[in-house]
């Protein structure tokens, strides 16, 4: 771009007028011991950073925002770090789910009302990634993303352990009896080697990579282990890149297209990704202007076969994904699946930036013609207790499940559920479907990730690895089983999951993507007309905010104030 079509710098708004509110500006920087030649007429970067002393996956966004910053300044800009919510999904209850939007809002005014022209974003850590760049798609300066990365395989007494998936595994067998005390202990110290988020292919890993996709990261980004000293190398690129992005006048609204939502459901397709990333992709297309819904989930689904052979649904974990040719890779055999001539942060399409990708080891990364599993990565259900939709993974779950009617079993929330789930007199059989109330938006409150419901312990003692599972909450991405999640709308704002009882019969069927409670339709309106939630009710502070203005998962979550492409004026400088 040549210097006379280059846009005046935002920044100067703050730092280049000659009245006595510049002064000021100009003053306090030179207070914190930067010089003029360091601020005036550069590009100011801003650094979002998600660092926190509890937030394991961004353990090393300390260092990694200096080399973000040696990057800004190796082409000419001035690096600012901003602090945000870092949302550490292994600490932060209820869930971090509740927290999306605010972390979302926070970049959003961060952005706004500071002295930046372009934005560098680092997150990783499940709802990091959405929120960040919620923020910045409705903000829509210049701005990139800079993955957190997995971590490095889990080990235990010579196997290879994946978080989350064998958490689940191992937590199974030692309610049956058939772990010990110290063998779990054993396996703790061994399971989380390093900082990164989930090495499995979780929520953390699922949309890190479909923001790769979308075109958002440098190429090849997502898929670094955190611990690879290419992944420092990245995040100075990253703030290297941000500079010319700015120069260039390249934002989210040129990237974000039709196009790159489709590209980015076809990758939740090809890695059978978590059920996570549909919430989240709605939310972001709906800030970018992108009517992306269910069905365009479901139509993909039954296109695209599973390719990336990493756990919950296959074999292996993200580090072997990096070694058998990375996101870039499994980009190259989905070639006829993309639109290729979709932007890139890099300043080239999606063709260009994986022109020269390998695939390296093919059991990992499969081609089309040698998919994973013949079971869909996801499916769309829809029927009488989810007019709304619900979603499931069949890859991750037993097939003899997938066409099923057997009696509920209804836990009318997640206290009741683990009072009585692990009861040797519970009456419940292989056959029984698991049904779980008021996990919605609003009930959880937040949408928490208790969909994968326990098997209960007699089962387990019985061998039974797998039941059929219904929530209108969400599930980890590194879960697995046959759990129907995201009902819509939810049983707390009176959906049809409120009026299921004890005993009524439901029946499922993936191939016809139906979800059907067997009970009259009057019967299902007089319990919904008697229907009374638990009392969630929130006097005040960001709860009661929440539960106001929060919309249904088919929505994608997002606050009814702040979805759409409607911008808020800059900020006033007197």
């Amino acid at each position: 771009m040549s210097d006379s079509k280059k846009p005046g710098l935002r920044s100067a708004r703050w730092f280049g007028a000659s009245d006595l509110r510049a002064f000021g500006h100009r003053s306090r920087t030179l207070q914190m011991g930067y010089a003029y030649e360091d601020f005036m007429g550069k590009p100011v970067v801003a650094i979002i950073n998600t660092w926190s002393d509890l937030q394991p996956c961004h353990a090393h966004f300390r260092a990694r925002a200096e080399e973000i910053k040696r990057g800004i300044w190796q082409a000419g800009g001035f690096p600012v770090e901003l602090p945000a919510l870092s949302l550490s999904e292994t600490f932060v209850k209820p869930t971090t789910m509740l927290y999306r939007n605010l972390l979302a809002l926070e970049v959003e005014e961060l952005l706004r009302s500071h002295p930046v022209d372009g934005v560098v974003l680092m997150g990783g850590c499940d709802k990091t990634t959405p929120g960040t760049l919620m923020g910045a798609i409705s903000m829509d300066l210049p701005a990139i993303f800079m993955p957190a990365g997995p971590m490095l395989r889990g080990n235990y007494q010579g196997q290879v352990l994946g978080s989350g998936s064998d958490v689940w595994k191992y937590w199974a067998d030692k309610q049956a009896g058939k772990v010990t005390e110290d063998e779990w202990r054993s396996m703790e110290s061994g399971i989380a080697r390093s900082f990164g988020t989930c090495m499995t292919m979780g929520t953390a890993a699922t949309m890190t990579a479909l923001v790769e996709t979308l075109g958002l990261t440098l190429p090849g980004a997502s898929s670094i282990p955190a611990a690879d000293s290419g992944h420092a190398r990245m995040a100075t690129a990253c703030g290297r890149r941000i500079v010319e992005m700015i120069a260039e006048d390249l934002k989210p609204s040129d990237v974000l297209t039709r196009a790159s939502f489709d590209n980015a459901v076809v990758m939740q397709m090809a890695l059978a990704g978590s059920t996570n990333a549909i919430i989240h992709l709605v939310a972001m297309a709906g800030r970018a202007g992108v009517d992306l819904g269910l069905d365009d989930f479901d139509r993909f689904a039954r296109e695209v076969p599973v390719l990336a052979n990493i756990r919950p649904s296959g074999e292996f974990l993200m580090e072997d994904f990096y070694y058998a040719g990375g996101l870039p890779a499994l980009l190259s055999e989905l070639r006829e699946k993309l639109d290729l001539s979709a932007l890139t942060v890099a300043g080239t399409d999606l063709g260009t930036a994986i022109a020269n990708a390998k695939v390296y080891n093919s059991d990992i990364i499969r081609p089309l013609d040698s998919p994973v599993s013949s079971a869909l990565g996801m499916a769309v259900l829809r029927g009488n207790l989810a007019p709304g939709g619900a979603v499931i993974k069949p890859a991750a779950a037993e097939a003899r499940l997938l066409k099923h009617t057997g009696p509920a079993l209804v836990f009318r929330d997640y206290n009741e559920m683990s009072k009585l789930i692990d009861r040797d007199d519970l009456d419940v059989t292989p056959d029984h479907v698991l049904v779980l109330q008021n996990a919605g938006p609003v009930g959880g409150p937040g949408m928490p990730e208790w969909g994968m419901l326990p098997i209960p312990r007699k089962l387990l003692k019985q061998g039974v690895r797998d039941m059929l599972r219904i929530s209108d909450g969400r599930m980890s991405g590194t879960s697995y089983g046959a759990c129907i999640l995201h009902v819509a709308p939810e049983s707390y704002v009176g959906g049809p999951l409120a009026a299921v009882r004890n005993g009524d019969l439901i029946s499922v069927d993936v191939d016809k993507r139906s979800l059907v409670l067997e009970v009259r339709e009057t019967e299902i309106a007089r319990r919904l007309a008697e229907w009374v939630p638990p009392d969630r009710t929130f006097e005040r502070g960001y709860n009661r905010l929440y539960a106001s203005h929060i919309q249904q998962a088919d929505k994608g979550c997002d606050f009814d104030f702040l979805a759409g492409t409607a911008r808020t004026p800059e900020p006033e400088i007197h």
